[in-house]
């Protein structure tokens, strides 16, 4: 841009203003919103998706798990990415290959392609989200950052409420294969307009060092545990060679995993953040919060199509209440937390979480969508004062040189909290419904003739018939105790995070000089 050969070392990204910045935000924002909404848009679809491929309802689930887990994989690797090739060509490669994938989720014809598909979805998701902050604040003077930030902050509590609705409604009036389509036109967009408009864009290069034991340990150690809690369930656990061999192999790589990342000079993930105190208490908190928060989007969208009969779309009706409150107060919590202490905040977002778990836990089968969706909504606010007082707090007393690392550390983090929740919720779903079946069903004797006459008037005289009408029956209300004990569960979770966010002391005002704090929203 009429920098002279040699200077683009020395010239600043920051002082590079695109030809039409309101244009560049608008492709940043559509990426950015394109890859948060993929987080939730097949929860409501996970039905539909095992139904059409022939996958039980815990396979369903690892459409939304490999997301997730290649999702955290790869953040750590954003730092070195973009060091070496520059925040302009990750974005762009990134969102062209987040396109190709889901192309690829689209045409997949088998679980197991799907899965593989949304793996690789998840992992060129990764650097998305951080190098798309990085790129919006450098395009915007700093009396403007202020505005950046919220305008993403918007999108990233906008997407995953949009992500049901348009999830169902483009599985109910299409198919679910369209959920992934509907990428290719945004994603060629935002990459073609970004890549233009900040074509000769100065950015420093380097040739950093590759933590590659680091990176091989997280791969190895993950993947193998998130396997083991995906396949678990279908291979009955411990009893089966496979899952003891997964187990092993995770907790040695694992094991080697922290070690190195503890001696290293330059770790992949810098483990030795956690020597803060309020960094080590808030990303706790984060994390066991997130991941029962997580558990909350997988399970009351399956319940509601699986045992209440909802449509994918009604679905996704019902629980996009959640983001009305975020979407309204989200500004102002950005603009006046900090006048109170923050760990108040926190527990007040704990307290409304858990009340509506427990709300939840009365559920039965004759709940109404009004009730449904005034639980979500209610449980909103809790969201809305969540995110932004327990991350300011876990990044309160690092360094400024150390807060973008301990962003992108705590997102990571995070993110494998939810997909390990997801696995784990699912499979005790399940178990506690079979269970419960097996109580209910056990008083049914077929050698007792009054109970058989019972059966057969279900039928309308016919046994076979009222058998499987009593069949459907049974399951559904055993599905709904199972429900009703994980949601109490959960709504004991939440308060016991409370104890997390007390664990941190003031004072927790942002440190100058690093990454804004909105890094690992």
């Amino acid at each position: 841009m009429g920098l002279p050969p040699g200077r683009e070392v020395q010239a600043k990204p920051s002082d590079f203003r695109p030809p039409n910045v309101a244009l560049t935000t608008l492709g940043l924002a559509l990426a950015s919103f394109m890859q948060v909404l993929d987080t939730t848009i097949a929860n409501v679809s996970l039905p539909a998706i095992s139904g059409n491929l022939g996958g039980s309802a815990n396979q369903a689930t690892w459409v939304i798990t490999s997301f997730a887990v290649s999702t955290a994989i790869a953040l750590p690797l954003t730092g070195w990415l973009t060091r070496h090739f520059g925040e302009r060509k990750l974005f762009m490669w990134s969102t062209l290959a987040f396109v190709f994938a889901s192309f690829l989720c689209g045409i997949a014809h088998s679980m197991g392609l799907l899965v593989v598909a949304r793996a690789l979805q998840g992992f060129v998701a990764g650097p998305m989200y951080p190098v798309t902050q990085a790129l919006l604040l450098s395009i915007y003077p700093p009396a403007k950052r202020g505005q950046a930030i919220a305008l993403l902050a918007m999108v990233t509590v906008v997407a995953p409420i949009a992500g049901p609705i348009l999830g169902g409604w483009i599985t109910d009036n299409y198919s679910w294969e369209w959920i992934f389509f509907i990428n290719i036109p945004i994603g060629i967009f935002a990459s073609t307009v970004v890549g233009r408009q900040l074509k000769g864009r100065p950015e420093r290069l380097e040739k950093p060092k590759m933590d590659y034991i680091g990176l091989a340990t997280l791969v190895v150690g993950v993947g193998a545990l998130q396997v083991l809690l995906d396949l678990g369930n279908d291979e009955d656990w411990f009893a089966s060679p496979m899952i003891v061999s997964l187990a092993v192999v995770s907790a040695i790589a694992l094991a080697v995993f922290v070690i190195w990342e503890l001696t290293d000079q330059d770790p992949i993930v810098n483990l030795r953040l956690f020597r803060h105190r309020n960094f080590r208490s808030g990303t706790i908190a984060m994390t066991v919060a997130y991941g029962a928060f997580f558990s909350v989007g997988i399970l009351v969208p399956l319940w509601l199509q699986r045992n209440l009969g909802y449509t994918a779309i009604w679905a996704g009706f019902a629980t996009a209440p959640i983001g009305i409150l975020p979407v309204i107060l989200t500004p102002f919590v950005g603009k006046y937390a900090n006048r109170f202490d923050l760990r108040i905040l926190a527990s007040f977002a704990f307290i409304a979480m858990s009340l509506t778990s427990f709300a939840r836990s009365h559920f039965n089968l004759d709940v109404d969508f009004q009730h449904v969706a005034l639980v979500q909504l209610f449980q909103g606010l809790g969201v809305a004062l969540f995110f932004m007082p327990v991350l300011q707090i876990l990044l309160s007393d690092l360094e400024s040189h150390e807060i973008a690392a301990g962003s992108g550390l705590a997102t990571f983090v995070r993110t494998l909290g939810g997909s390990f929740a997801a696995s784990l919720t699912t499979y005790a779903w399940s178990e506690r419904g079979a269970v419960h079946h097996a109580h209910m069903t056990e008083r049914v004797s077929t050698l007792d003739p009054t109970a058989m006459d019972a059966v057969a008037q279900y039928g309308g005289g016919d046994l076979l018939r009222g058998a499987a009408v009593l069949e459907k029956m049974i399951s559904n209300q055993a599905a709904q105790l199972g429900f009703n004990e994980i949601f109490h569960l959960l709504g004991i979770i939440f308060i016991g995070v409370i104890l997390f966010v007390w664990l941190a002391k003031p004072p927790f005002g942002a440190k100058t000089g690093g990454a804004p704090a909105g890094g690992g929203h």
